[in-house]
Order: structure tokens, then C-alpha cells, then sequence
């Protein structure tokens, strides 16, 4: 018997890109025929009941509006047997068919929890920090990469003005793909990633030949995660100043770079990647989630999402090193 209804959640870290993600799974649902609920704040709103109709006209406007319409929430209780019963038991209640689930790792790992119970999920590959195991870049993370990017260039004015170096630090929690491509993109003199080894002795020594070589101006860029994240490497080279010349300023860019309205490639790998989520239920296919894969929007097994994604390529962080000097 073909699905008549299906039910969308936004979950994990909000993403430019997720609100049009939603409004793919709602126009794409309807025209074919299936009619789509909406699940409030995530997998807390799943298990509270918080499910509402959404059509075409609700959906209406939100392509380029960041964030997520439907709300975001962290949920341990989702993580218990108990708490994905009672899921489990809101989605038979509202004869909910199949889900989508729109977000992370940890997102999809829920999704995995419900599709190895038996219920039909895909999910929609969709993070700033793109550290989704299987995914080439995720929803959200071109238009993160903007956001810092434009940051590093209006610190580097005022880094030249006045002389200084700067420490950047960008989202990405474990994984440092933000860090090390917005390094890239913003000429960053020093990149520090938590793959890699570093230490504050070695980015000082970078920072003192950038000094020596006349540069009137330095950059750091470290993901967060880093084990010398920005305050710790700014305490060090604020103590060691006569070792590399620059006075420098620490800038934690933090949740800004998850705000704003997603960019034309966010918006595009949104609709792609979530109508075929949709496609794929309405076929009667699930325990996957769709995301670019060697540029071509595939659907990968949920399991997945359960693997840590590799480090990234070597071979960035060489031409990283290699562009610094």
C-alpha cells in the first residue's frame, strides 16, 4: 500500500539552508501526494506530540531565511529505549508513515535508532561543521564558510592598520574542516586543527617570520576544538611577545557564523538533497541519508552517520603550509 502521510524534523545544530531543506520535503511531499506533518523542536517536540499540518503556502518564504522554522532542540531522552517508544508511539498516534530527519551526526544517529526499530527514515545530511562521515560538504557549510571568510577579511583591516596578529577561531566542534578551508580561502599565516599536531611554540615561530619577513599583519585561524584553541594560544603569545613581534587579538566567532540566510549553493544542496529524501520514502526506501557524494546527490546507509568522518585531505594542509610563506 503506497505512503499517504510523512512527517520532517529539524535536529542538532541549526544550518543555513535547513528552512529550505523543509520547504523541499513539504512542496515535493504534496506534489506527490503525500501529506506532511511538521515535528516542533525535534526529536523533544517528536516525543511531546508537537506535530502540526504543513502545506505548500506554509512553507511560503523561507528559502532564504536561516535557521529553522520548525525550531531545534538537544533531547536525552530521545537517547533511551523509553524515550524512542514513545516516538515511536506519537508517530502511529498521528498515522505518521515515514519520517525525514533534517541535520547531523548525532541527528542521524537517532534517525538510525528509529529506522533499526522498523519505522521508514531518511535523513538529510545537514551541518556548518561537515563532519558527517560520507558527505562531501553538507547543508549549511558553504554559507559558514562565507560568514567566517568575510569576518577574516575585515579583521585583517584593522590587523594591518595597526600591525597585529590575530587569532581566529571557527566552529567545526572535533573536526577542523572549517578552520582549515577558511585558513586557506583567508591566507591564513598559521591553520590549527585538531587532526593535526600543533603547538603554540611552533605557531609563535610562524608568526616572528611573518614578523621578520615585514609583513605588517599575521593571521591565525584554529578550529575550536583544538586542543590550542584562541584564548590558549593568545595567553601564550601575549607572554612571549618579544618572540614574535605582532601584538595579538583573540576572536572567538562562535554561533555567528550558524546565522544568517543560507548563500545560492546552500539553497540548491538543500532542495536536491531533501526532495530526494522524500523520492526515496515515497519509493518505499529508508534507513538511508541523502548528501553530495563526489557531486552527485547519493544516499548513503544511516550507519554512517555513526563512523567519525576521516581527517581532512593531507595534501590541504600542505598547500595550507605552503601558501603561508
Amino acid at each position: 500500500m503506497a505512503m499517504k502521510r510523512i512527517a520532517v524534523l529539524t535536529s542538532g545544530g541549526d544550518a543555513p539552508g535547513m528552512n529550505a531543506a523543509l520547504r523541499a520535503v513539504v512542496r515535493v511531499g504534496v506534489s506527490s501526494g503525500l501529506e506532511v506533518m511538521g515535528v516542533r523542536q525535534g526529536y523533544t517536540g517528536l516525543i511531546a506530540g508537537q506535530l502540526q499540518p504543513l502545506g505548500p503556502r506554509d512553507v511560503a518564504s523561507i528559502i532564504h531565511v536561516g535557521g529553522t522554522m520548525l525550531g531545534s532542540a538537544r533531547c536525552a531522552e530521545f537517547r533511551t529505549p523509553e524515550g524512542r517508544k514513545a516516538a515511536l508511539q506519537v508517530l502511529e498516534k498521528n498515522m505518521v508513515e515515514g519520517l525525514v530527519v533534517i541535520g547531523g551526526n548525532g541527528s542521524l544517529s537517532g534517525a538510525h535508532a528509529l529506522s533499526q526499530a522498523g519505522f521508514p527514515v531518511v535523513g538529510v545530511a545537514s551541518t556548518i561543521d561537515n563532519d558527517l562521515n560520507g558527505a562531501d560538504i553538507t547543508i549549511g557549510v558553504d554559507t559558514a564558510l562565507n560568514t567566517a571568510l568575510e569576518a577574516i577579511d575585515r579583521l585583517k583591516t584593522t590587523a594591518t592598520s595597526h600591525q597585529r596578529a590575530f587569532v581566529v577561531e571557527v566552529m567545526g566542534r572535533s573536526h577542523g574542516y572549517l578552520a582549515l578551508m577558511v585558513g586557506i580561502a583567508g591566507g591564513a599565516d598559521v591553520i590549527v586543527i585538531p587532526e593535526f599536531e600543533s603547538d603554540p611554540d611552533a605557531v609563535a615561530a610562524a608568526l616572528r617570520d611573518a614578523y621578520t619577513r615585514g609583513k605588517r599583519h599575521a593571521m591565525v585561524v584554529v578550529a575550536e576544538g583544538a586542543k590550542w584553541n584562541a584564548n590558549a594560544l593568545a595567553s601564550y603569545v601575549t607572554n612571549h611577545r618579544d618572540r614574535i613581534g605582532f601584538e595579538l587579538r583573540a576572536t572567538i566567532l562562535g554561533h555567528v557564523q550558524r546565522g544568517g540566510g543560507p548563500g545560492a549553493f546552500d539553497r540548491l544542496l538543500a532542495s536536491r538533497t531533501a526532495a530526494q529524501a522524500v523520492d526515496l520514502l515515497a519509493a518505499g526506501k529508508s534507513g538511508v541519508y541523502t548528501a553530495l557524494v563526489k557531486g552527485v546527490i547519493s544516499a548513503l546507509p544511516l550507519e554512517r552517520a555513526l563512523v567519525p568522518k576521516p581527517p581532512p585531505d593531507p595534501e590541504l594542509v600542505k598547500l595550507a603550509q605552503r601558501l603561508a610563506r
